[in-house]
């Protein structure tokens, strides 16, 4: 994949400031599961994804994972923002699901740029409506749906076009906010019905008009 050119996608960035922000931009390389931002760390400044995925989450009161929202390339968190803008400490935690190259704006060069440039307002007033647009969606699968149509739906969305969904059932858990064992038994389930078959680290779409029959339970 091409990495996403972060001054390239604002193209109503006065020269000027294009050539700020290219100079200011310090890119990271981050290896698939590795934590990169934790809850209570200081924020350098803002957060973009160029290349790959980020995974913002954060823990319940009995110590599971719980997914807020994804970062995909082109897009940045609104977490990172707030907490800059504000001057908070970085309220969840992030991490890469693949590996990823992200594009750091230290804070002082994306304050300076938002006081005068207009695509960095409209740029952080959409990533706002986004993630609160995606949160609402989350919640409402959340109260919505039972746990096996969630995970019916994160196997769908997630598999690439092999039908492969290649995470462990670790990972699957924090994704729809349960547990490893509660997954291991709702995917034995599907394998009982030829929905999916799993392997290590990975879990095989078998049987997906099944799976798309068990989400449409749930709209």
């Amino acid at each position: 994949m091409v990495e996403a050119d972060l001054p390239g996608l604002l193209p109503e960035l006065t020269p000027g400031a294009r050539t700020e922000l290219g100079r200011a931009l310090q890119r990271r390389s981050v290896p698939k599961g590795r934590t990169i931002v934790e809850k209570g760390q200081e924020v350098s400044g803002a957060y973009f994804v160029l290349d790959g995925l980020l995974r913002v989450f954060a823990y319940s009161a009995d110590g599971r994972e719980a997914t807020l929202y994804l970062i995909r390339p082109g897009e940045t968190c609104v977490l990172a923002l707030n907490s800059l803008f504000n001057d908070l400490l970085y309220p969840a935690w992030v991490q890469a699901e693949a590996d990823t190259v992200v594009g750091i704006v230290p804070g002082a060069v994306y304050r300076s740029l938002f006081q005068r440039e207009r695509a960095i307002q409209d740029l952080t007033v959409r990533a706002l409506s986004t993630a609160v647009y995606r949160l609402m969606a989350e919640l409402e699968q959340v109260h919505a749906c039972r746990l096996d149509q969630r995970l019916a739906a994160f196997l769908l969305m997630h598999a690439s076009g092999e039908g492969a969904v290649r995470k462990t059932q670790q990972e699957i858990a924090g994704h729809i906010g349960t547990t490893r064992e509660v997954v291991a038994r709702l995917l034995g389930t599907f394998v009982a019905r030829g929905y999916v078959r799993t392997g290590r680290g990975s879990v095989a779409l078998t049987g997906r008009a099944g799976l798309a029959g068990l989400v449409r339970q749930g709209e």
